[in-house]
Order: structure tokens, then C-alpha cells, then sequence
């Protein structure tokens, strides 16, 4: 199949393209290569897809709707995987019109390309902090997710909106994948793995929210990767027994799916850090600080739907997720560390 992968110098967009180039489907990666972190981590991920003869990488933003709607009309995608977008909790308090540009603008030119262009199966990139004031555990796609907590969260939320609207009027089969705290190699220097490598192997105090209290459902990076397949694998066709009635929150009649993609294994984050210093064999001081603003206090999903439907399992415990994340990190970024 010819799959158009947008976000494809970043974290997950980079392992999403390789494993489908490796399947031998011909990728096309879209990138703006912002600098919102350094981009030269971003073109070293790059230089991991050129080698194939299967891949071409266009340099585009997801919100320039002319170039887009070209893009598509050229191309003719078979399937599209959407994970292009402003990412990070806290710095949509500080650049809130980034977020509008990018995840909302963008994957309506995304939604657009896919409509006018008889795309068969749209997969995109949602998130666990949907879940925001949400404290039942773990979380499941049955909840109600109207009380997002950052701007973020509101963003994603309205994707998987949008993308039920053209499922429905348009017959658009969408998959929205809510993400749970992926780690591994090459993951972004914003995120808690490089930041708290970078403090241990330097011996910095390192900087510790919520006391240390919260738990993620870490998931490696890999795992995330197979469920990325697997949900591009299974296109939706609607629940003919859904009921306006009592509506179920992750299905529709319409061709329109969500899922939770995680570890389904929560860890607190100071045991997180303890495994972290023993990957690295160096311990540093830790500064404990309060929960910050935007932030869950914890995070857990429930992945039995996705399981259910795909055959979905992840496989990688967290500490032999770490081993292989520091691996990388020492290769990288730090030969001493």
C-alpha cells in the first residue's frame, strides 16, 4: 500500500514509518521540522528512513491547506497514519495558537485530503489526558472524557470529534489511538526518559512533580508501534448496535473507532526513577515539587478493546524498557553516561 505517515522525523512517527518500510509498503513522511526541539534529532531520524528505496520525505506543514489538498490529490494515499502535531502538556500554557494551528487546522486539512481522496482508513494520533478530571481506574473508552484539564487534552478531544463527523457524513472509516506515555529510544528531549537521564548521568538534583506520587502507564515504544499496525490493519465498519439511547463513548454507527494504546501496567514515578538510575548505575538528588498545572495525577489504561480487536499485547516490561532506552541514550547522547 502507498501510506502517507505525517509526523515522520518525530518520536512515534519515526518507528511507525520504519516498521511499515520494513512490511515493504511505500511511505511517504511528512515533517515541518519545527523547532520546538532540536532538529537535528529529528533529521538523525530521518537518516534512519532515507535508506529505504520505498520511502520520499516531503517537508510540509499539516496547516498549509494548499499544499496539502495537492499533496493528496497527487499521491492518491491508500491508508493515512496521523501523528503530526504541537505536542507537550505545559507548553500549551505558553503557546496556546500553536496547538489551534497544529492539531486542530492541521488535521482538518488532514480529514479533507482523506474525504476528497477516497483515502480507505484514516489512523490518528489522540492521547490518554482526554481522560483529564477522570479518576476512575484504569481508564477505559466507555468513560466520559468532557473535563480535559490542559489545552492539549482539548485538542485531542476535538480530533476525535471531527473525525466522527466525516465517518459519519462522509462514511470516513477513522481510528483514534489514545497514546499512553511512550518511551523508548529516540524518544523527544522534552519528555521525562531524556530529561532524567541527562540529570542522573550529570548528577543534577532532578526535578520530581507531585512529590513523586503520580503513576504513568509507560509504554514502550515498540509495543505502541505494534498497535499501530494492527489498529491500521483493522478498519472500522460501525457498531449497528449502537443506541443513541445509551451512547458507548468509543464506538458510533459511523465507521469511527478509539482505543487506548498503553502498558496497562502503571509505575509510580519515583520507582520509575529508581530503575532509571540503576539502567545508568548513578543516582543523583531529587527535588520534590508539586503537581503542575495541565498534569493528570495518574494515568492507567485499559486496553481490553483493543486486545479484543486486534490481538494487541504488549510485551515489554519497564525495566528491560529502560535498559534498551539507556542503550540508546549512551549511543546518542552520552558514550560516558
Amino acid at each position: 500500500m502507498k501510506i502517507l505517515v505525517t509526523g515522520a522525523a518525530g518520536f512515534i512517527g519515526f518507528h511507525v514509518a520504519r516498521t511499515l518500510l520494513a512490511d515493504e509498503h511505500e511511505v511517504v513522511g511528512l515533517d515541518n521540522l519545527n523547532d520546538y526541539y532540536d532538529v537535528s534529532l529529528k533529521q538523525a531520524r530521518l537518516d534512519g528512513l532515507t535508506p529505504y528505496p520505498n520511502f520520499r520525505f516531503v517537508q510540509q506543514d499539516v496547516a498549509d491547506r494548499d499544499a496539502m489538498a495537492a499533496l493528496f490529490a497527487e499521491e492518491k494515499f491508500d491508508r493515512v497514519v496521523h501523528l503530526a502535531a504541537q505536542a507537550g502538556v505545559r507548553y500549551s500554557l505558553e503557546n496556546p495558537m500553536a496547538y489551534a494551528d497544529s492539531n486542530l487546522t492541521g488535521f482538518l486539512t488532514i480529514l479533507e485530503g482523506c474525504r476528497h481522496n477516497k483515502v480507505e482508513h484514516l489512523v490518528y494520533a489522540s492521547s490518554s489526558s482526554v481522560y483529564g478530571a477522570n479518576e476512575t481506574m484504569p481508564f477505559s473508552e466507555g468513560d466520559n472524557v468532557d473535563h480535559p484539564v490542559s489545552l492539549y487534552a482539548a485538542t485531542k478531544k476535538a480530533n476525535e470529534l471531527m473525525a466522527h463527523t466525516y465517518s459519519h457524513i462522509y462514511g470516513l472509516p477513522t481510528t483514534g489511538l489514545r497514546f499512553f506515555t511512550v518511551y523508548g529510544p529516540w524518544g523527544r528531549p522534552d519528555m521525562s526518559p531524556i530529561l532524567f537521564a541527562d540529570a542522573i548521568s550529570q548528577g543534577k538534583p532532578l526535578k520530581v512533580f507531585n512529590y513523586g506520587q503520580h503513576k504513568r502507564d509507560f509504554t514502550y515504544i515498540g509495543d505502541i508501534v505494534d498497535g499501530v499496525i494492527r489498529a491500521l490493519n483493522r478498519i472500522p465498519e460501525g457498531n449497528p448496535d449502537w443506541s443513541g439511547l445509551t451512547p458507548d463513548p468509543s464506538s458510533s454507527r459511523a465507521p469511527w473507532k478509539v482505543y487506548n494504546i498503553g502498558n496497562s501496567q502503571p509505575v509510580e514515578l519515583l520507582r520509575y526513577i529508581e530503575l532509571m538510575e540503576a539502567a545508568l548505575g548513578k543516582t543523583t538528588e531529587k527535588e520534590l515539587l508539586p503537581l503542575q498545572p495541565g498534569d493528570v495525577e495518574h494515568t492507567y489504561a485499559d486496553v481490553t478493546a483493543l486486545q479484543r480487536d486486534t490481538g494487541y499485547a504488549p510485551q515489554t516490561s519497564i525495566e528491560e524498557g529502560l535498559r534498551r532506552f539507556v542503550e540508546w541514550y549512551r549511543s546518542y547522547y552520552r558514550k560516558d553516561a
